[in-house]
C-alpha cells in the first residue's frame, strides 16, 4: 500500500469535524449577528464550566490571547519574558508587540519543554514573566519554583496552545488558579473554532481587563451601547473579539470533546507501539496518560535526508519547529542553546489528525523505517 492511495497520511494535521458544526453556524447567520453576540459568552461559559474555573476569556486567536495576558500583566518596555526557543513563533511576536524583551529558554530533550531549573537559570533582574509552551500537550509543572518566581513578582504566562483538556496532575490545564492559560482553537488544534483563543486569567480584574482589550478598551458591551447615545473609552485596546460564528463552531466541538480526547490518547498510543521496535526513531514523550496530545514527534539522525524521502513517498510529515533563537527576526537575542539546537536538528513531526486510521497509522511507521535505512533517500 502506498501513501497515495491512504490520503489522509499525506496531511500532516487537518481538522476534524463531528457534523453538527455546519449547523451551529447556520444558526448564527440566520440571527443577523455575526460579531461578539451571546454566543461567544455561552462559548465562555462553557470552557469556564469544562475547566471548572470561575471565567474564562474568548479572542480572535492564540496570539491575541498571550498578547492580551501579557498586556494584562503590566508586561512592557524593559521588561524580559523567558521563554523556550522551541515553539512556534507566535509566541516571540506576542512579546515583542508588548515592547518586551524574549530571553530563549533551553529544553528538556526528552518533553521539548522546560524545565523549572532550566527556567531559573534565565531569570535576570529584568524578567517580568515567563511563558511555558505545553509542547505537543504535555503540562509544565513549574511548581517547585512557584514561591521564588512570585518572591521576584515573575507572572507565569501558559502558552497551552498544544493543550487543550491536558491534565496537570488531577486537573486540567488551565484550573490551577496560580497561572494564566492561553489556549488556540486554530483550525488544526484539539479543538477548534475555525480560528480563536482564550485566557483563563487569575483573577477577576485581569478578567475585566482582557475584555476592555479586545473591544478596543470600550467600557461598555455592545448590547449596553445600543441603548445609549455615546460610550466610554477606559484604555488602549484591539480589535480581539471572536465571533459568533467562531464560538458557534466551538460549542459543537466542546460538545465532543471526550471523544477527541479519547481518539487522540489512542492514536499516540498506537504510534508508540509501532515505534517501538525502530532503534534510530526517539519519540518525544508527551505523558499521554494526563496529555490530550496534539504531536506525535521522533528524533532521528539525518533528520533531512529521512525528511526528504518520506516526502517523497507521499507522508506528510512536518518540523515543529525550527528554532526561533535561531531565526533571523530573533538574532539580536540569539544564546546558546545546545539541547534546542539538537532538537531542532533531528526532530519530526509524524501525520496526527483524528482522520488517520491504524491502517494510515502502519504505513507511517513502515514509510519511515525504509527511510532510516542507509537506502532509506533513494
Amino acid at each position: 500500500m502506498t501513501a497515495s492511495s491512504r490520503p489522509d497520511a499525506r496531511r500532516n494535521a487537518s481538522p476534524y469535524l463531528y457534523g453538527q458544526e455546519a449547523a451551529a453556524v447556520a444558526r448564527v447567520l440566520e440571527s443577523g449577528q455575526y460579531g461578539h453576540t451571546d454566543v461567544t459568552e455561552e462559548f465562555e461559559r462553557r470552557v469556564a464550566g469544562f475547566l471548572g474555573v470561575p471565567d474564562a476569556v474568548a479572542v480572535a486567536s492564540g496570539t491575541a490571547a498571550l498578547h492580551a495576558a501579557l498586556l494584562a500583566a503590566g508586561v512592557g518596555p524593559g521588561s524580559e519574558v523567558i521563554v523556550p526557543s522551541m515553539t512556534f513563533c507566535a509566541t516571540v511576536q506576542a512579546i515583542l508587540a508588548v515592547g518586551a524583551t524574549p530571553r530563549f529558554a533551553d529544553i528538556d530533550p526528552e518533553t521539548q519543554c522546560v524545565r523549572d531549573q532550566l527556567v531559573m537559570e534565565a531569570v535576570s533582574d529584568t524578567t517580568a514573566a515567563v511563558i511555558p509552551v505545553l509542547f505537543g500537550g504535555r503540562a509544565v509543572d513549574l511548581t517547585p519554583v512557584k514561591e521564588k518566581l512570585a518572591e521576584r513578582e515573575i507572572t507565569v504566562i501558559e502558552d497551552a496552545a498544544h493543550a487543550f483538556g491536558s491534565r496537570n496532575g488531577t486537573r486540567r490545564v488551565g484550573a490551577t488558579g496560580a497561572v494564566m492559560t492561553c489556549f488556540s482553537f486554530g483550525p488544526i488544534k484539539n479543538l477548534t473554532c475555525g480560528q480563536g483563543g482564550m485566557v483563563i486569567p487569575r483573577t477577576s480584574e485581569e478578567a475585566e481587563t482582557i475584555r476592555r482589550l479586545r473591544l478596543l478598551g470600550v467600557a461598555q458591551s455592545q448590547s449596553a451601547r445600543a441603548n445609549t447615545t455615546t460610550y466610554r473609552v477606559d484604555s488602549f485596546g484591539l480589535r480581539y473579539q471572536l465571533s459568533g460564528i467562531n464560538a458557534a463552531i466551538g460549542l459543537a466541538q466542546l460538545d465532543h470533546f471526550n471523544t477527541t480526547e479519547h481518539t487522540r490518547r489512542r492514536m499516540w498510543r498506537t504510534y508508540q507501539q509501532a515505534l517501538a521496535p525502530l532503534d534510530d526513531a526517539t519519540l518525544v514523550d508527551v505523558d499521554a496518560d494526563h496529555a490530550v496530545p496534539h504531536l506525535c514527534q521522533v528524533r532521528v539522525p539525518h533528520r533531512d535526508r529521512v525528511f526528504a524521502a518520506l516526502r517523497a513517498q507521499g507522508i506528510g510529515v512536518g518540523v515543529h519547529y525550527p528554532p526561533n533563537h535561531l531565526q533571523p527576526a530573533f538574532a539580536a537575542w540569539h544564546r546558546p542553546l545546545p539541547a534546542t539546537e539538537q532538537a531542532g536538528a533531528e526532530i519530526l513531526s509524524l501525520p496526527f489528525h483524528q482522520h488517520l486510521t491504524e491502517t494510515d497509522i502502519d504505513l507511517v511507521v513502515s514509510a519511515l523505517a525504509q527511510a532510516l535505512e542507509p537506502t532509506g533517500a533513494a
